[in-house]
């Protein structure tokens, strides 16, 4: 029972108080989710953590983990290919070695925003004559709708339909990332399709976590729940975002992609080559693969000596710390894919951090977290 009231993942009035309330050691929470780290911050709940409980941000958000060398492949497809690129928008100003694609852009490259592979799908469906490719960047989460996008354009019989893949799957990270935390505050939306056995099974390898959802009352209530369990000393693992994530996760989903894509080894920005953790098209779809089609050479790609983005990934630093943030990298003039992406962790530091002394906005840019008496939670 928590506060007498509730239990693991109990009503959240008395989450909150165990939360405020901790007096144990000194526990390092890593948020392998950059909408996690977006939203500790929105909802104003680092405000609440006692000086003993420290978040650190992971290799969570896709943009951010995509290495430099994929969007230098994607700039050789648009301007020396000539391929319209279709990609979500968080890539368009991401930093390559010598310019992004919103520069591409303004040098005549046709580069086009969309809200899903499908829509690029359709877009190729649309206009034959331009050879068009979707730049696939996510982790298990959006993988189940690149292969859709493939087998829409099989059945379309599309001949000008490709992928460009940085597709990355989440078990390898927490391995490599093991030692930076105490225990992990987990993707929801990411174990929604993978299910919860990678956890389960990182528990036998003395690793802990607690996997959250997204609300107030949901990242109160996991924290809660795990610095209440740290202070146990034993590894752990339970699922606070039992409404969103069931054990077996999305089977169907899981089964689309093993069929269509195979593991492969793949390089993330600031952790380097993790063994197995890429996805790319299985030898049948090999026609849909733009790297394949286009013949494109290895490109390792050189980032920017003054970017920290990936120390940030790694949890070794605070954006803060990079002299960089806030100076000559702004959302508005990026040098790093940290302060590009909506899920970035610098982004989130740059918005909200002002009153912990890691950030330059207003206070008044920050929500503070509001915690009702009737949205509790329990865990199954």
């Amino acid at each position: 029972m928590m506060g007498g009231h509730a239990t693991a993942c109990g009503a959240r009035r008395s989450a909150r108080e165990a939360l405020e309330g901790y007096d144990g050691p000194h526990v390092r929470i890593m948020e392998v989710c950059g909408t996690h780290t977006h939203e500790l911050f929105r909802q104003g709940i680092r405000h609440i953590l006692p000086p003993q409980v420290e978040l650190v941000s992971g290799p969570g958000c896709p943009v951010c983990v995509t290495p430099v060398g994929f969007v230098d492949e994607a700039l050789m497809l648009a301007l020396d290919r000539g391929c319209t690129i279709c990609t979500f928008g968080d890539l368009v100003r991401v930093p390559g070695t010598e310019l992004s694609l919103a520069g591409a852009r303004a040098q005549g490259a046709t580069v086009r925003v969309v809200y899903s592979p499908q829509d690029a799908e359709a877009y190729a469906a649309a206009h034959p004559d331009e050879q068009v490719v979707f730049l696939s960047v996510g982790f298990e989460t959006t993988a189940p709708s690149s292969c859709l996008a493939v087998r829409a354009a099989t059945d379309d019989g599309l001949t000008n339909f490709s992928l460009l893949t940085a597709n990355r799957t989440m078990p390898g990270a927490y391995e490599a990332m093991r030692g930076s935390t105490d225990l992990f505050l987990y993707p929801g939306h990411v174990h929604a399709i993978t299910g919860t056995k990678v956890c389960e099974d990182l528990v036998a390898e003395g690793v802990s976590g607690v996997l959250a959802g997204f609300t107030a009352t949901e990242l109160v209530t996991a924290l809660a729940v795990g610095v209440t369990k740290f202070a146990q000393g034993a590894p752990f693992f339970v699922n606070c975002y039992p409404r969103v994530v069931r054990p077996e996760g999305a089977p169907a989903a899981r089964r689309l992609v093993a069929r269509m894509m195979e593991p492969c080894d793949a390089t993330w920005r600031g952790i380097g080559t993790i063994a197995g953790s890429g996805l790319r098209l299985r030898e049948p779809y090999a026609g849909y693969d733009a790297r394949a089609r286009y013949d494109l050479p290895r490109i390792d790609g050189r980032e920017n000596p003054a970017c920290r983005c990936g120390a940030v990934l790694q949890g070794a630093c605070t954006p803060r710390a990079c002299p960089a943030f806030g100076t000559a990298c702004t959302p508005e003039h990026p040098v790093g894919a940290c302060m590009v992406s909506s899920e970035g962790a610098c982004s989130a530091f740059y918005l909200y951090g002002a009153d912990l002394d890691v950030g330059l906005a207003p206070a008044a840019s920050r929500r503070p977290v509001t915690l009702g008496p009737t949205e509790g939670g329990r865990h199954s």
